[in-house]
């Protein structure tokens, strides 16, 4: 193997190695407000209020480092910034389905916090390895 494919693959381990870290913590916020949240609020449309809470912490917690550490991406101006915010919402918005889909659904099955986190959990993990792809390609390309 060349020195130039040996180089080409340590850049792609770091890269995966970092996406993972900014994945977790990324869950880490985002399911965290959602507990807080949850244990907050104890009204109608709780479990429902808090997941809206966490999704908004985590995403803006994901762009944020995803933007300035994953793909090293610069805006051109205030307009541009907020085009491509808006253009990884739209990229997230199918990933966002799973993420709820698994959630809501170990929440169906189990009806207890632990049970709805660890489907969020596992909802964003099958969410962000999608995710990568269509940022790469259509966000910060």
């Amino acid at each position: 193997m060349s020195t130039s494919a040996t180089g080409v693959m340590l850049r792609g381990a770091r890269l995966v190695f970092w996406y993972a870290v900014f994945a977790a913590v990324s869950i880490v916020a985002n399911l965290g407000s959602q507990s807080l949240a949850f244990h907050l609020y104890h009204g109608a449309h709780a479990v429902l209020l808090s997941v809206w809470v966490g999704t908004g912490v985590g995403l803006v917690v994901k762009y944020l480092l995803d933007k300035a550490w994953i793909f090293r991406y610069e805006h051109r101006s205030v307009v541009h910034g907020a085009r491509t915010f808006a253009l990884y919402v739209a990229m997230g918005l199918g990933t966002t389905l799973v993420f709820w889909a698994v959630e809501f659904g170990a929440n169906a099955l189990f009806h207890q916090e632990a049970a709805r986190l660890a489907g969020g959990a596992l909802g964003l993990v099958i969410g962000y390895i999608t995710k990568y792809q269509l940022d790469k390609r259509f966000v910060f390309a």
